[in-house]
């Protein structure tokens, strides 16, 4: 890839995780006993703007976090992972978002998020950021935040001519007319699955093709580890996965997105850029907690010279 930085700007939500280990995930009704408790700073929004900083880009950041003390180790993580925060916001009215994680010995999981402040993210906040998205080279989004707010600032990228990325998770209803301001969706395979309506299983290369016919520019499906897969009106590209020794997969979309917003800030192809996110989610698994996950773009370089993809 190119050798320049690139400014990745993100709008999204920041999160506090409290992660149980567990040797089985619970099923309904039951309960399991856990082996340890952790406080890891977390959050869609905020994880994947320290991957793209951890990779090398210039980040800046803009959200919502409470007058708590979670809301102050989320400020400092951010700030020591060398993300701009000076667009976050303290918010007196309400408490930082809280994820609640269990991780199973094989690194599985599954996640409950309380948004907080998160929900009160707003286009107002958007607007006091502008200047600065509009001086970057990609604007990162994700739907832990009101989706009025999301929308508007896709519409507002897209007036900058920014490059828009759509991290469409947490899966939910999402009116597809969003599609026309955006340049690249990346869902997972259960979300492409529900955003085209074709449900699960899906074969996520089929869902994505439908995608792209309703108007998106590109669709990047995430397959854990099996990959991703890239669909765009040119055809489909099938991102091979990097082996791993999977720990704790909490982060591992996040630090897809993180470093493929990265890839393309510095100039990468679709393609390319997604080959560099791929071998980052690799490195990710194998350590704990989200944004504690995230490796340096040396690391993810360094794989990259010396594994080829399984």
């Amino acid at each position: 890839m190119p050798e320049s930085s690139g400014r990745v700007a993100v709008v999204g939500s920041a999160n506090m995780d409290v992660v149980a280990r567990v040797h089985t995930l619970p099923e309904r009704g039951a309960t399991v006993m856990g082996s340890s408790l952790a406080h890891s700073p977390g959050g869609k929004g905020a994880n994947q703007a320290v991957a793209a900083a951890r990779a090398g880009s210039e980040v800046v950041f803009v959200g919502r976090v409470g007058a708590d003390p979670y809301g102050a180790g989320l400020m400092e993580s951010l700030q020591e992972s060398g993300v701009s925060a000076q667009f976050v916001t303290v918010d007196p009215r309400v408490p930082s978002g809280v994820a609640l994680i269990l991780v199973d010995d094989d690194g599985q999981n599954i996640i409950a998020v309380i948004p907080g402040a998160n929900g009160e993210v707003s286009p107002e906040d958007v607007d006091r950021a502008r200047d600065a998205i509009s001086s970057c080279s990609v604007l990162l989004l994700q739907l832990e935040i009101p989706l009025e707010t999301v929308v508007h600032a896709a519409r507002a990228g897209r007036e900058a001519g920014v490059k828009v990325i759509l991290n469409p998770a947490p899966a939910g209803e999402l009116n597809l007319d969003v599609l026309h301001l955006i340049d690249i969706l990346v869902p997972n395979q259960d979300e492409v699955g529900r955003l085209s309506g074709m449900g699960s299983p899906v074969d996520p290369a089929s869902a994505a093709r439908m995608l792209v016919d309703a108007g998106a520019p590109a669709v990047v499906v995430t397959l854990g580890d099996e990959g991703a897969v890239v669909v765009d009106r040119h055809g489909e590209t099938v991102v091979p996965p990097f082996p791993a020794h999977a720990v704790d997969t909490t982060g591992a979309g996040d630090a897809f997105v993180g470093n493929l917003a990265h890839g393309l800030a510095r100039g990468a192809s679709l393609y390319e850029a997604a080959r560099f996110a791929s071998a980052a989610a690799a490195l990710s698994v194998e350590r704990e907690g989200a944004q504690a996950s995230m490796p340096a773009g040396a690391e993810t370089r360094a794989l990259l010279a010396r594994a080829a993809p399984s």
